[in-house]
């Protein structure tokens, strides 16, 4: 499959949510039962990535031209958790799962976390998304849940990696 990455802007916030929403809704039922599904895809609308933004995340999309449209296939994100510590997330659409989409995202999520200053990244990993981190260089901390929007929990695995300065 043929893309490219760049910075996402607000203007991409719908396209991003669609992206988020199919990644959610193809990849997920294959570790979450249809109710969890639901409560996770539920509110994922522009407007969430738009906050994000303001608020500092950086985020990043690949993008294709599939039968004439121009599409989002998926997107990463890099957040401050703190001091050195960032957080990241990678949702890819269900055709585009396995092609290097995932992996090209995850490196620019990672180098816009290197140059604001972070020596590691901690995440929460869907179930749909542990052999995914795994292959890039993170490790399991622990398992447990988190909450999502909805306010309702979802399995996960905890998972960090360290980061490689650039600074010499």
């Amino acid at each position: 499959m043929t893309f490219e990455t760049r910075r996402a802007l607000p203007a991409d916030a719908d396209d991003i949510a669609a992206a988020h929403r199919d990644s959610i809704r193809t990849l997920g039922p294959r570790f979450y039962p249809l109710h969890v599904v639901d409560d996770w895809s539920e509110g994922l609308t522009g407007d969430v990535y738009v906050r994000a933004m303001a608020c500092g995340e950086a985020f990043f999309i690949a993008v294709a031209v599939i039968d004439g449209v121009y599409t989002v296939l998926g997107f990463s994100s890099d957040y401050t958790r703190g001091g050195s510590q960032h957080g990241t997330s990678v949702y890819v659409r269900g055709q585009a799962a396995r092609q290097g989409v995932g992996s090209a995202l995850l490196k620019l999520a990672e180098a816009e976390a290197i140059a604001q200053g972070a020596t590691s990244i901690h995440i929460e990993a869907s179930l749909a998304g542990v052999d995914f981190y795994k292959a890039n260089g993170f490790v399991e901390t622990t398992h447990g849940e988190t909450r999502l929007r909805s306010g309702r929990p979802i399995g996960c695995v905890f998972m960090e990696k360290a980061l490689a300065s650039t600074a010499s």
